[in-house]
């Protein structure tokens, strides 16, 4: 695509977003939620055919994919081909964004590296965004801890009602995404999509968003009122 895009001047702004793969990840929180990100890229509105005013408004966005292991191994997904990683732990370059879509089984150990890296990588980080059940599997790191959140409905009473549900956190259960600070937080699968547009309304303008709303078709869904509360109703979270 590069090849077929004219040359940004040297004052576009560059944002680096890692997108941290685990085990059996959902595609969908992955493909969703990054693909309507990059819609508001240098790239896209170059290939939009945005106006001079619109490209100056958008940054050049730069995507570095990992393992939950830190290694170039191919990461299977629910479905799809296998992802292969751009970057390792050791060699990921400074990262303004971290995005995690959510695993099959967000109980399972993360490795001792993942922590590390997540844990390091945290405090300099201009956002951390979760998808589904990304958020269930981060709250392994701590850096949740009492921080507001979403996950996915269903696994969250699943795991509320089997007693393996991480209570550090403060999980939200009637709204489809959360921002607490600089960690945003997405329910279940498509909701990962709602927040991020969510993230594109509060970074660009009202025509910005517009445009890539308009290109990909896309009414975003607000936090609330969220049809898929009643999973959670009666069930304690905290």
């Amino acid at each position: 695509m590069s090849s077929t895009i004219e040359t940004p001047s040297p004052e576009v702004p560059v944002l680096n977003f890692g997108v941290l793969l685990l085990p059996d990840y959902q595609w969908l929180d992955a493909a969703g939620s990054v693909d309507y990100l990059n819609q508001h890229s240098y790239a896209m509105f170059k290939l939009f055919r945005a106006p001079p005013h619109l490209l100056a408004q958008v940054p050049i966005m730069k995507w570095h994919y990992l393992s939950s292991t830190g290694d170039l191994e191919d990461v299977p997904a629910s479905s799809g081909p296998p992802s292969r990683p751009t970057t390792t732990f050791a060699e990921c370059p400074e990262l303004d964004y971290l995005v995690v879509p959510g695993p099959a089984d967000p109980t399972a150990p993360l490795s001792e590296e993942c922590i590390q890296f997540v844990q390091e990588r945290f405090p300099k980080l201009k956002g951390f965004l979760t998808i589904c059940t990304g958020s269930l599997a981060m709250a392994q790191t701590g850096v949740l801890d009492g921080v507001q959140a979403a996950g996915n409905k269903y696994v969250l009473r699943m795991l509320a009602t089997s007693g393996l549900l991480n209570r550090k956190v403060k999980w939200v259960g009637d709204r489809r995404f959360v921002v607490d600070g600089k960690v945003w937080t997405s329910a279940g699968v498509t909701a990962g999509i709602d927040l991020a547009a969510e993230w594109a309304r509060v970074q660009f303008s009202e025509e910005v968003v517009k445009l890539a709303q308009d290109v990909s078709e896309y009414v975003p869904n607000p936090a609330k009122p969220d049809p898929f509360a009643r999973l959670l109703e009666g069930i304690k979270l905290d």
